[in-house]
């Protein structure tokens, strides 16, 4: 009917039919095969009969009818065995053909994707940005150099100051004992601001004692 309203079946739809009719292959012989058996069994019985009637010809007819159906089931479980192998191959292809159809779909995105790159914008995008980069260290490089020139002295100051004061600190605990004994520099000159006036005195006095 396909001709007659022009519908052309995919690859996945002809799969997918064939995977039904596969299925309902194998369910009519299993019917097949489950009526053979209670056959078999019903057979069994009637020579179970016959052979105690003493019927011993219609019990090897109805022996050889059961050799029969037992070779017919036999038959039938490789039958179903074969549609099961082919059900699966089916399947195989149509994962493949699935698996196909994505891939197509991501050869189609990646071009498109491809075509949308354009690698010497992008190089020159890279370079530019490099460049920038390059500035930008350059001028927080100067930047750094500029502060630590501004506070470098006083840092240094500081810290010239608090190891000055660490010297001393260690110099006057070690010296004080010795600094007390000994009489400083600065007392010298208090002694001679304190003779020089006497002198002077004296001198005035030893100056109205002639006149």
């Amino acid at each position: 009917m396909e001709w007659l309203f022009g519908h052309k079946k995919t690859p996945a739809e002809l799969l997918k039919e064939n995977q039904r009719m596969l299925k309902k292959a194998m369910r009519e012989l299993d019917r097949e095969k489950m009526a053979l058996e209670r056959q078999e069994t019903k057979t069994l019985l009637d020579i179970k009969k016959a052979a105690k009637a003493g019927q011993v010809d219609s019990a090897k007819i109805m022996a050889k009818d059961i050799v029969r159906t037992r070779r017919y089931i036999k038959k039938m479980v490789m039958m179903k065995t074969q549609i099961q192998a082919v059900s699966l191959k089916i399947q195989t292809l149509k994962s493949t053909n699935a698996m196909a159809s994505a891939m197509k779909g991501v050869t189609k995105a990646m071009g498109r994707m491809n075509a949308q790159m354009n690698m010497p914008a992008i190089q020159k995008i890279m370079m530019e940005f490099e460049k920038q980069s390059e500035i930008m260290d350059m001028k927080q490089e100067m930047m750094d150099d500029t502060v630590d020139d501004v506070l470098g002295d006083e840092e240094d100051d500081e810290e010239s100051e608090l190891l000055v004061g660490q010297v001393l600190d260690e110099l006057g605990l070690s010296l004080t004992g010795e600094l007390a004994s000994i009489p400083s520099a600065a007392a010298a000159p208090a002694a001679a601001e304190a003779v020089g006036p006497e002198a002077d005195l004296q001198a005035r006095l030893e100056q109205l004692r002639k006149d």
